[in-house]
């Protein structure tokens, strides 16, 4: 092979390179695109209840609505966090249910979370947390979203609601803080039955 012959396999070299790396970042892009949507997708709650909550059994409230177009069975659950100082700090745990199924539970801090520090499957962020249901204690990866709460995993969901004692460590920016709350009471026959929920034990 001559020089100049030598010249063009490198440029078409580089040019399969160069052409090679434009198609990665634009595979990049349109991830980060798809998750940026999903996030903000996620951020807007569905308008579960119908603002006339009544109680589900000890700290939990239950509000339940029809939807006006399609006639679909929407039941929120709700319980708030006990070992708060200030009721403005005062977390919660909500859980979104259609139908029969869960399509949502939150863990909402209302105070200042940290930044995402772990990636998902499909490089959504998370945050790393401690769980404590009772005397077992376990870690999870919880869907950050926007800053504001975390999406709580299905077998959490459950956990919770077969414990009595409950607690979630969770980052903020001033470190380490934990939410406790007080699950037993809920009347389990109504969470099934609007969420598909059963307790979990261990």
């Amino acid at each position: 092979m001559n020089l100049k012959d030598e010249f063009k396999a490198w440029q078409a070299s580089r040019s399969a390179c160069a052409s090679g790396k434009a198609g990665k970042l634009l595979v990049l892009v349109i991830v980060l695109t798809v998750v940026a949507l999903a996030q903000n997708r996620r951020e807007v709650r569905p308008d579960h209840g119908s603002g006339n909550a009544t109680s589900a059994g000890g700290k939990w409230t239950e509000d339940r609505a029809e939807d006006p177009m399609t006639a679909a069975k929407r039941v929120r659950f709700e319980i708030a966090a006990d070992s708060a100082t200030d009721r403005d700090e005062q977390g919660n745990v909500i859980f979104y249910c259609t139908n029969g199924k869960l399509d949502l539970a939150d863990f909402r801090p209302n105070v200042r979370i940290g930044r995402p520090d772990w990636a998902g499957w499909w490089g959504q962020p998370q945050m790393r947390v401690r769980v404590r249901a009772d005397q077992a204690h376990s870690d999870h990866s919880w869907n950050w979203i926007n800053g504001h709460f975390l999406a709580m995993d299905k077998g959490t969901a459950r956990e919770l609601i077969g414990a009595h004692l409950f607690r979630i460590e969770f980052r903020t920016p001033d470190g380490p803080r934990i939410a406790e709350f007080s699950p037993a009471g809920l009347d389990l026959n109504r969470v099934k039955d609007a969420c598909g929920l059963t307790p979990k034990k261990h």
